[in-house]
C-alpha cells in the first residue's frame, strides 16, 4: 500500500466514523465502531469494515443491512467533508467486522471450561 492510499484510508475510517456516531446515530439503532478502512490504488473504492455492538446476531444483521441501504446518504456526507483532500470520493463499501463478536464467544468458551473444571476439582480430591 502506498503512503498516499494509507492517508486516504486513515481519512475515510476517521471521518465515517464520526459520521456514523453524529450525524447518523439516529437512524443506527445500535453502536457501530470504524475498525478499518482499505481503499483501491486508484483510490476509487473504500472497503470499510465496522463492529456492531447488539444483543443478537438477528440485531446485528438487521443494523448492518440499514446501514448498507444508508450508503448514498454517507459517501454523499462524506463528500462535503473531504472534497478539498481528495479528486474524487471513493465508492463505499462496507464489511461487517465481527472479530470482537468471536473474540467474546471464546473467552465465554474459556469461562464455561473454567467453571467446569472448578466444579470437578473438589470431587476428583475427594476420590
Amino acid at each position: 500500500m502506498s503512503i498516499r492510499t494509507e492517508r486516504v484510508a486513515r481519512l475515510i475510517q476517521r471521518e465515517v466514523a464520526d459520521l456514523l456516531n453524529t450525524e447518523f446515530a439516529g437512524q443506527l439503532q445500535l453502536m457501530m465502531t470504524v475498525t478499518g478502512a482499505r481503499v483501491t490504488k486508484d483510490l476509487s473504492i473504500a472497503y470499510v469494515y465496522v463492529s456492531i455492538l447488539g444483543e443478537t446476531e438477528a440485531q446485528r444483521q438487521a443494523a448492518f443491512r440499514h446501514l448498507q441501504e444508508l450508503t448514498p446518504q454517507i459517501r454523499a456526507a462524506l463528500a462535503t467533508r473531504i472534497r478539498h483532500q481528495v479528486r474524487q470520493i471513493p465508492e463505499l463499501r462496507f464489511f461487517l467486522d465481527d472479530t470482537l463478536e468471536k473474540a467474546r464467544r471464546i473467552e465465554d468458551l474459556f469461562e464455561r471450561i473454567r467453571a467446569e473444571r472448578e466444579r470437578r476439582s473438589p470431587e476428583s480430591e475427594e476420590g
